[in-house]
């Protein structure tokens, strides 16, 4: 049965909600920002709205599903360590779009709140706030580039994992942070490289 629920979260993370809400509103979001097909482009191409619709049913598609195994008791232990990241792939390479998707932010947070009844979702969330203040105060209150905010992000899970770690959370949970830190590298690299390049640039001045 796992095969089936890991399947099954992996479509559901497939959905990509905020893509079709911009076509809806006679946007692709291939073309606006960086081409990510997520909320956030939606919300710059589309308005405050749809960009709110975007980030509320991608964080769903990530948190209805696991929510319901747990509830359910249908997958258990490190078992569901599978479904969670099947979750997050499915939006990195959604079967609706050609195995290509987005970052994968929202429906992270979506089975992290799942996962942990909101708990490691609100770490999560005041985590990439302290790292989003130090980096405008670094910049001296100028909006950070894409690059560091796709930094901020992982290295915004790398600090929720050690949290996660040291608050002796079961080991699926652990395992799952770990998983997802991997994700998260991979659907940030460019950025990652990008950041990386400038800081070595900036270094060598």
């Amino acid at each position: 049965m796992i095969v089936i629920w890991t399947l099954l979260a992996f479509l559901s993370g497939g959905l990509m909600f905020s893509y079709w809400l911009g076509l809806l509103a006679n946007h692709n979001l291939k073309e606006v920002g960086d081409g990510n097909p997520g909320a956030l482009n939606l919300w710059q191409a589309a308005g405050y709205s749809y960009g709110l619709c975007g980030i509320l049913l991608d964080f769903l598609k990530g948190y209805v599903p696991i929510f319901w195994l747990i509830q359910t008791d249908a997958v258990t232990g490190y078992e569901l360590v599978l479904p969670c990241a099947a979750a997050v792939l499915g939006h990195m390479f959604s079967p609706f779009m050609k195995l290509r998707g987005g970052k994968a932010i929202a429906v992270t947070f979506g089975v992290w709140s799942a996962l942990t009844a909101f708990t490691a979702s609100l770490a999560y969330a005041i985590i990439l706030a302290i790292l989003l203040l130090t980096g405008r105060l670094l910049n001296k209150g100028k909006p950070t580039s894409s690059q560091a905010d796709g930094f901020q992000v992982v290295l915004g899970m790398l600090v929720l994992t050690i949290f996660v770690i040291l608050f002796d959370y079961s080991g699926a949970v652990i395992s799952f942070g770990i998983v997802n830190l991997l994700l998260l590298l991979y659907s940030h690299r460019r950025e990652l490289r990008r950041f990386i390049s400038a800081l070595e640039l900036h270094i060598k001045r």
